[in-house]
């Protein structure tokens, strides 16, 4: 309501919906209300013993320039301090594209969503694809939680669709993705900024 911006905090459930993580942001109070959705931070994914397990990091990137440097990534560490994985924005004229690398850097899925990114009235999709875009094998997405939790809250909801046999450290990548595309798309709660983001997402 007031617009000052908190570290956000999760939950992750399993797919008969109990709690398996907790999840916090650590950031500071400047760099939150100055730099908004844009801003860097460390996630730290905890178990229920409060035990560190997964740290994901998001370098600050500019959201206005229109140049390959500011294209938005985020780091996967499990066990924290050791790299598992990345999420690397691609350039695309007019869709939000991801590739997916393992702690190599070596590419390995994609992440394709949908051409207007907006949360009005339905859910949206992020699929999941094979390097070659050809087969779609799971998919990231937005749940739509009703008019006022979207129009006055930060409140999301995301559902994480892959295949069982996929490798753990993918699953954890995963993960990290979903955390960007919140921040990318869904921070900002009101829609010119939503559609300001859009575009912004666009241009870089």
């Amino acid at each position: 309501i007031i617009h000052i911006e908190t570290n956000n905090k999760y939950e992750i459930k399993n797919s008969l919906g109990q709690k398996i993580y907790f999840v916090t942001e650590d950031n500071n109070c400047c760099t939150r209300n100055t730099c908004g959705a844009h801003r860097p931070f460390t996630m730290r994914i905890l178990d229920l013993m409060g035990q560190e397990v997964v740290t994901l990091e998001r370098p600050l990137r500019c959201g206005y320039c229109c140049c390959p440097c500011c294209l938005q990534e985020i780091k996967i560490y499990a066990p924290p301090g050791t790299p598992i994985g990345y999420v690397i924005q691609t350039k695309h004229p007019y869709v939000p594209k991801f590739t997916i690398q393992n702690e190599n850097k070596k590419d390995m899925l994609r992440i394709i969503g949908p051409f207007f990114a907006c949360k009005c009235c339905g859910d949206v999709d992020f699929e999941i694809k094979s390097l070659n875009e050809e087969n779609v094998i799971g998919k990231i997405s937005k749940k739509w939680t009703g008019f006022v939790r979207e129009a006055c809250t930060d409140y999301s909801d995301f559902d994480i669709q892959f295949p069982l046999d996929l490798d753990v450290k993918m699953k954890a990548v995963m993960l990290g993705a979903c955390f960007l595309i919140d921040f990318m798309f869904f921070e900002n709660n009101s829609f010119p900024r939503i559609l300001g983001s859009f575009l912004k997402a666009r241009l870089c």
